[in-house]
């Protein structure tokens, strides 16, 4: 289903979120996924809102830099999905974009909801344990334009090289042709 409509978009989500099974113990994992300036952390925000008890994790928590969203994929799956899928401790590195390099390991407290949003959210093997997955798309000028808006100059040198990394990364992993909803959010 393709929605345009945001109230619509996430009412839709939260009948999704409602009928998911969970897949990752007893843990339900909703990936929030799509390219950069969808608009996938304020849509993460609106359901934790009428989602009382619910975690969200940020990929860009994970991601490595910019040159690191495959790594951040895998790094979801070993050191937060499995653990969590195998009733063990879930925890990883915050990445420090200030400082460039790893910060301080963060835990993840228990949770029966884990909304996980972030490019590349419900790539790879994470899909085995996700319980749906919710992708955000818009066109790519209005993409560029709030990606800017958001980090203002520190995201221009690097949006052509992270956009190369999303489009490989969801063509060879189909990850659009998986998804349980579509939300288009060209049009606020």
């Amino acid at each position: 289903m393709q929605l345009t409509d945001a109230s619509e978009a996430i009412t839709e989500a939260l009948r999704v979120i409602e009928h998911a099974q969970p897949r990752c113990g007893a843990t339900k994992v909703v990936a929030i996924d799509g390219p950069s300036g969808a608009g996938k952390t304020d849509f993460a925000a609106a359901l934790a809102v009428r989602l009382p008890g619910t975690h969200v994790l940020h990929m860009d928590d994970l991601y490595p830099g910019w040159d690191g969203l495959a790594q951040a994929v895998a790094d979801l799956h070993d050191q937060i999905l499995a653990p969590i899928a195998h009733g063990e401790r879930p925890a990883y590195r915050r990445w420090d974009w200030a400082r460039d390099h790893y910060a301080d390991w963060q835990d993840l407290p228990a949770t029966s909801l884990l909304l996980v949003e972030g490019a590349g959210a419900g790539a790879g093997r994470n899909a085995d344990f996700e319980s749906a997955l919710i992708w955000l798309e818009a066109d790519r000028d209005v993409r560029f334009r709030r990606g800017i808006e958001r980090d203002a100059q520190a995201y221009l040198p690097h949006w052509s090289r992270w956009a190369e990394q999303e489009d490989a990364l969801f063509r060879a992993d189909a990850t659009r042709g998986r998804a349980d909803l579509i939300v288009d959010t060209t049009t606020p």
